[in-house]
């Protein structure tokens, strides 16, 4: 008797599934049937780019993601190196510009006759004045030609 109560027992239940399954088909099909992505939809349904770049662009998303997980700190670290580089960037421009100027200026100093005597600080120090603003090259160009 207890065979039989059961086996009654597993068809029950079996019946149950059945019944559950006819009243709501939708959802197994909803499990299995994902809704595509808008670009998926726009560039392969609508436009009806090949199925094989499809394939393609997933494998790259793919790959690209598995690179990204395996090395986020030396892609955190080389995203930080450039952020650092492009902030000095205009100091490092500014500094080469001062250089330059500097270097045009003292070799204008020294080619005058009057400071070819002098030493080298005070070359310096006017060809720095001059490049920051100042006006005492001009001012010692006319007393070199009084």
């Amino acid at each position: 008797m207890e065979k039989r109560n059961l086996n009654n027992e597993k068809e029950l239940n079996k019946s149950t599934f059945e019944e559950r399954k006819k009243r709501n088909p939708s959802k197994s099909s909803h499990i299995n049937q994902k809704r595509l992505p808008w670009w998926v939809e726009l560039l392969f349904v609508q436009i009806g780019l090949p199925d094989s770049w499809l394939i393609k662009i997933l494998k790259t998303k793919k790959n690209t993601l598995d690179f990204y997980e395996k090395r986020k700190k030396y892609i955190f670290l080389i995203f930080l190196f450039l952020f650092t580089l492009g902030y000095f960037q205009p100091v490092i421009r500014n500094s080469d510009s001062k250089l330059k100027c500097q270097k045009v200026a003292y070799n204008f100093l020294k080619d005058i006759n009057l400071f070819k005597s002098e030493n080298i600080d005070t070359l310096e120090m006017l060809s720095v004045n001059y490049c920051n603003g100042g006006n005492e090259i001009e001012y010692l160009n006319k007393l070199n030609d009084l």
